[in-house]
């Protein structure tokens, strides 16, 4: 029987328990997945935790995953049992296996491996609605990207690169910031040793930023919106140091009439066009070499508990996955 981690109750890594759990046969529309790899995102500690709260308990944890089609139900069509398939989005990807809305997965290019496909998923497709259609970053762009050294961060390092920004980034110690500068940064803030809104300030002689990327969350609020330009845009896409206070909206005026945003990446892909075209343009940008995924940490699927501990201690770099025996 196939196994999976499961949490039973919210909190630390201590509540997620590798178990044996049954696969039901794909319903309609729905495909059967052998997993190869899963990837480890901050979100998963938010789903672990409670701060995302889920349906029920028990549930298995993972929005990302990588595999092979084993079975196909009734009414799918344009995928067959052997296909290669990843995906980003729907919970329950630390498991052996699983089934899963074929609307949800996309064929992987020859090209891309398992372990990769596992890696870019969430965090690449992230990076393309973050670049490319939240804000559409070009050569004149100026932008903030706190945590540069994470996995979103070196993708999106990478990417913006490779569109012409001026890319700042916030890390949290000399040899992330070497890591986030070989990935296409142009500026490195330490924050552990530098006031990152006097160095932004510093860095574009006063003009600041267009837009400030911020998925870290209480510790840098509310210092992001003071490196933003009038009419900057703030992007809060996560809360790895905890949820952001209640915003005065006052604040975004006084500022300069600032404009924030909220976005997941669920609302970037909702449709299977869209998310079609956001895999299409990740896949081009990895196979044509733009982006080149890190994967830094693996581990045992069985061992998630001690990734998770290593995550939330800031101990990782890059891309994580788990490998599925």
């Amino acid at each position: 029987m196939p196994h999976a981690i499961r949490v039973h109750n919210y909190g630390g890594p201590e509540e997620m328990r590798w178990e044996s759990v049954e696969v039901p046969a794909p319903g309609p529309g729905e495909v059967t997945l052998r997993h190869k790899a899963v990837g480890l995102n901050y979100i998963d500690v938010y789903h672990r935790t409670g701060l995302y709260p889920q349906p029920s308990l028990p549930f298995t944890l993972g929005t990302e995953g990588a595999g092979e089609v084993t079975a196909v139900g009734e009414g799918v069509n344009g995928l067959s049992v052997g296909d290669r398939v990843a995906y980003a989005g729907p919970i329950g990807s630390y498991s052996e296996e699983r089934s899963i809305p074929a609307d949800r997965v996309v064929k992987l290019p020859a090209e891309i491996d398992f372990q990769t496909a596992a890696a870019m998923m969430l965090q690449g497709m992230t990076v393309r609605y973050l670049l490319r259609k939240t804000y559409e970053v070009g050569p004149e762009t100026v932008m903030l990207f706190h945590a540069a050294a994470g996995g979103v961060g070196l993708i999106a390092c990478q990417w913006a690169s490779a569109l012409g920004a001026t890319i700042i980034g916030t890390v949290g110690s000399a040899e992330k910031g070497a890591l986030a500068r070989a990935h296409g940064c142009t500026h490195v803030i330490n924050y552990r040793e530098e006031d990152f809104v006097e160095r932004v300030r510093e860095i574009t002689g006063g003009a600041l930023c267009d837009v400030v990327y911020d998925s870290v969350g209480k510790d840098t609020y509310p210092a992001s919106l003071d490196c933003l330009k009038p009419r900057g845009l703030w992007v809060s896409f996560g809360n790895a140091s905890g949820k952001v206070p209640p915003v005065d909206i006052g604040m975004l005026a006084a500022k300069g009439s600032l404009f924030l945003t909220r976005p997941s990446l669920a609302a970037y892909i909702a449709t299977r066009a869209e998310l079609e075209e956001t895999a299409t343009d990740l896949f081009n940008m990895v196979t044509t070499g733009k982006v080149k995924i890190n994967i830094n940490q693996t581990y045992p699927l069985s061992e998630a508990a001690q990734a998770h501990r290593d995550l939330e201690a800031r101990k990782t770099t890059g891309s994580t996955i788990f490998l599925v025996d």
